[in-house]
């Protein structure tokens, strides 16, 4: 009678353990199908990220010619310095010089993390040589002659040019801020306007004052 009794505990023990051995390799199969999903859910948020970084021709078209726009603008800045006699003007370049040098590092930083070529192959307008294609972009003969002014012939000289400069920057980035995708280049683009828009006015005040 015992060993009939302490053969059916041994069994009970047994079932007992093969249930519990169960339940634990559903806890764990469940634990494995939960991290799985939450790897699945932050894969997908780290590629709703990746998206949210996305450009299009407009982003790459922007900085390509927002750079040489910038450089021009940059070399009729350091001009001033030994030409420019109006502190004002003085003042206002190198606001230009300090605003300007970053964002052209910036936008090439873009292009290289967008595989795109800093220079477009060909953009009407944007010949240094000729100038003034509606991009504010100052010709060959218009930088020569900005080199050889100084004093208030300078400096209204710069003022007058920058103006149009500028417009030409505010135009392009207006145009960014419509058909762009890149949120970082719409940003730029943003800044641009309303920077550049409040200096637009400050030289205009210059040239009237000049």
């Amino acid at each position: 009678m015992n060993a009939v009794k302490r053969g059916l505990a041994a069994a009970g023990l047994v079932t007992v353990g093969a249930l519990f051995l169960a339940a634990c390799g559903d806890d764990d199969m469940d634990a494995m199908e939960h991290g799985s999903s939450a790897s699945k859910s932050a894969e997908a948020e780290a590629g709703t990220e990746t998206g949210a970084g996305g450009f299009n021709d407009a982003d790459v078209a922007f900085a390509q010619m927002m750079i040489p726009h910038h450089e021009q603008a940059l070399e009729m800045a350091e001009l001033a310095d030994g030409r420019a006699a109006d502190a004002e003007v003085k003042d206002l370049a190198g606001k230009i010089e300090k605003a300007q040098d970053p964002e052209i590092r910036t936008m090439k930083g873009w292009l290289k993390e967008w595989n795109q070529p800093v220079a477009a192959e060909s953009m009407p307008g944007m010949d240094h040589g000729s100038g003034h294609g509606g991009d504010g972009m100052m010709s060959d003969t218009d930088m020569t002659e900005l080199k050889a002014l100084k004093g208030t012939a300078f400096d209204k000289a710069f003022a007058e040019m920058m103006i149009e400069h500028h417009n030409g920057a505010i135009s392009m980035a207006e145009d960014e801020r419509k058909n762009g995708e890149s949120a970082d280049a719409k940003k730029m683009a943003e800044a641009i306007v309303e920077g550049q828009s409040a200096e637009v006015e400050q030289l205009q005040d210059i040239v009237d004052r000049l």
